[in-house]
């Protein structure tokens, strides 16, 4: 997991002596490190961060007076004397994490150590709308609160579509008519009086994988999302990419086939969506109701074989084999229902795109499904909020 480069820690210690922003960022990054297991002493600290055990004793001891970190027990390495252990301090407040699209809304509270404490759900009408959405935000993190201890402390938000991280301003989602220019952290941060730190909800997920899933080692990955649309999330040198127009991973607005014909052309996630991929699977028109559980019904059909499955495969092979030759990542983590079909499915992309790209033989492709459930972007909205903050 990349938190804080060393290069970068030398410059804000720098920095930090001249002016106490920096500061407050170096304090935010000793929780970081110390939350996330890199870092379990004092020195073990001043190495993540790259500064003088003396400096890092006075952060230690600002934080420990705040009431975030903790300093207690003797851990005995292999030489020398041994070190007293540093950890968090859970109650010393929560982070609230929401994720949501056009169907759903998922939250969850996370305590100051990273644990997760408590989740709800609300799904959302058919006819939802940017205010109906806000409020029912509102409404969950509410409940959260009711489980947890200390004081809310930020909201992390995982937001479909286009996102303005920085402004705090959801730019554009298809499948929520008002979804556009939607300064949704501004109207939330307003309401809970607490900072709200946007993101696209795929990067959300690329966060939860780095705290809670297979990603917590990796500086190179991507996060493959097809749920109700078509979407890649991408970390390169333990940084997510969001692109000069905030539109990095977009991939589902690719024409679909990728080739030169003149015939009836569609955009990629109208073929390889979640939705999309279990009628092809199920064998049933493209207009057809879709399971009330549709995780449950492409699990049922994770055995199938035969020519759809194949094609199926191969047209996953084919986006994901030319994203690979682009991106050269460390693994793709499938996200959505359609990790249901398991290992199986990942394989058997794997297999049609080293047959179809035999370039890829010098750069191996890896596909596999994530470890975390329905509610990694909500636990990605609470990394981001855990990411962001810094002592007061």
């Amino acid at each position: 997991m990349i938190l804080l480069d060393r290069t970068t820690s030398n410059r804000l210690f720098i920095r930090m002596r001249k002016n106490p922003v920096f500061q407050h960022e170096m304090l935010g990054a000793a929780v970081l490190h110390v939350r996330s297991g890199r870092a379990t002493s004092r020195t073990t600290l001043a190495r993540e961060l790259g500064i003088s055990p003396s400096t890092v004793g006075l952060y230690v001891d600002q934080l420990i007076a705040g009431g975030f970190l903790n300093e207690s027990g003797l851990n005995q390495g292999p030489m020398g004397r041994p070190r007293r252990i540093l950890t968090t301090v859970a109650a010393a407040g929560w982070f609230a994490g929401v994720e949501f699209n056009a169907q759903r809304i998922q939250a969850v509270g996370v305590d100051f150590s990273g644990q997760v404490v408590a989740a709800v759900a609300q799904s959302l009408p058919a006819e939802v709308t940017a205010d109906l959405v806000i409020q029912t935000i509102l409404t969950l993190v509410r409940k959260l609160a009711a489980s947890m201890q200390g004081a809310l402390l930020s909201v992390g938000l995982g937001v479909p579509g286009l996102v303005d991280a920085q402004a705090g301003v959801g730019l554009y989602y298809a499948f929520i008519p008002d979804w556009n220019q939607v300064p949704v952290g501004e109207k939330i941060s307003g309401m809970l009086k607490v900072p709200v730190i946007l993101q696209n909800n795929l990067r959300a997920i690329a966060l939860a994988e780095r705290w809670f899933g297979l990603g917590h080692e990796l500086n190179h990955y991507v996060i493959l999302g097809p749920r109700s649309g078509f979407g890649i999330a991408m970390v390169q040198d333990g940084k997510l990419i969001e692109g000069a127009h905030h539109a990095a991973g977009e991939v589902g607005r690719w024409p679909w086939p990728l080739d030169s014909g003149t015939g009836k052309r569609q955009e990629l996630h109208h073929a390889l969506s979640a939705p999309a991929t279990w009628r092809r699977l199920a064998g049933v028109g493209p207009q057809a109701k879709l399971p009330e559980d549709l995780r449950a019904a492409l699990a049922a059909l994770a055995d199938e074989e035969g020519a759809v499955w194949d094609e199926v495969c191969a047209d996953f092979a084919r986006v994901i084999g030319c994203l690979h030759m682009i991106a050269d990542t460390g693994v793709f983590i499938l996200h959505g229902p359609l990790t249901a079909l398991g290992e199986r499915f990942c394989d058997s992309i794997v297999q049609a795109a080293n047959f179809m790209m035999p370039a890829l033989s010098t750069v191996p492709l890896k596909v596999t499904p994530s470890t975390l459930g329905d509610d990694a972007g909500a636990l990605g909205a609470a990394s981001l909020a855990m990411e962001a903050w810094a002592p007061p």
